[in-house]
Parts: structure tokens; sequence; C-alpha cells
């Protein structure tokens, strides 16, 4: 069977936690249960790493604006690992050019990432942090379980995650006015503190 459903549901899983993809596929790998992972993913030292920084982005991915700060930050990393997960997974099993597996994973974290950070933006909108926390949780379970799904049952995840990509890019163009709002107030934010430090003229 063709690696292409996993290597899509791996990208759209990146775009959202790639650290947590990593660590997830590498220590499903390295405990045994699944033959699907490739060895460098299940190494002790890529575990360790991405165990550390799934704990950053969980508690940074609950605060708001520090979110999207960090979703900021994440605009190239995030697609790049979605690229590199897939390629490795490519290379692993043989059946998809690599070039061509990364990108898919790549464009396909992008795509992902983007609904997310935009998602984030229109939340943000609301000054209770509730919300971000539920949200934050909703994401980690989902990439968890589908990522896990997607090792055993890799076109029924590609379906699920084909669906959740097509309604979050549904939603985040239905929530493009709360996002202009969004901006708008940050940059008016970041203009009354230019004001309050300019000296007053004589």
């Amino acid at each position: 069977m063709s690696v292409l459903p996993l290597v899509f549901t791996s990208g759209w899983a990146s775009g959202i936690n790639a650290y947590a993809v990593v660590f997830l596929m590498g220590l499903m790998g390295a405990t045994g249960l699944s033959d699907e992972v490739p060895a460098s993913l299940q190494r002790t030292d890529v575990l360790v790493a991405a165990a550390l920084l799934f704990l950053c982005e969980a508690v940074a991915d609950k605060i708001p604006y520090v979110d999207t700060a960090w979703d900021a930050a994440h605009t190239v990393i995030r697609p790049a690992a979605g690229a590199v997960v897939a390629a490795l997974l490519a290379g692993h099993h043989g059946s998809l050019p690599q070039v061509a597996a990364a990108a898919v994973g790549g464009s396909t974290a992008l795509v992902s990432h983007l609904v997310k950070a935009g998602t984030r933006m229109a939340v943000n909108t609301s000054p209770e942090p509730f919300t971000n926390i539920a949200l934050s949780l909703a994401e980690d379970l989902t990439v968890a379980a589908l990522v896990v799904f997607a090792l055993f049952h890799p076109v029924a995840a590609a379906v699920v995650a084909g669906l959740l990509l097509v309604s979050g890019v549904t939603m985040v163009l239905f929530l493009f006015s709360r996002i202009r709002r969004f901006l708008r107030r940050r940059r008016e934010r970041r203009a009354a503190r230019g004001g309050q430090g300019t000296p007053a003229a004589v």
C-alpha cells in the first residue's frame, strides 16, 4: 500500500503540533507498537528533544497572544517538520519518492498551520483565556489520536485529516472578520504604547 495517506495525515498533524507528531511516532516505533516508523524518529535524543519541545508548546499554546507569537515563530518550523517526517516515511517504505512525499507533507503542514494560526487570532479577540485552553487541548488530543490511528489505519485517518483540513479552512474564512479586528487592535495597542513613550512637545 502507498505511504501517501500516512504522509498526508502526518503533514496535517505537523501543522498543528509538529513536536507531538515526532514524539508519538518515535515512541510508537521504539516500543514496538508499530513497524511503520523510520528508525531515525525512534532515537533517544530525538524523543527527548521532541518531548521537551512538546511541553514548551503545551504551555505556550494555552496563553492568549503568546500562542499567536509561538505560531508566528513556527511558520517555517512546522511545514519543514512535516516535510522531513514525510520524506523519512517515504524512505522507510519506498513506495513514494522522497521529494514528492516532502512536498505533500510540507504543503499540507503549511495549510493546517495557517488554519491553526488564523483560528488563534480570531480566538484572541476575546479577552478570556478559557477558549485558548480548550482549543489547545482539543488540538493536542486530536493530533495524538489521529497520528496513532494513522499508523494502523492510514487511509481512514487521511480521510479524517482531509475533512478537518477543509473544515478548518472554511472556518478561518468565516472568521476572517474577527482576525482582521484582532490585527487592528494589536496595531492600535502598539501605536498607543509608542505614543506614550514619546516625550511631550514643549
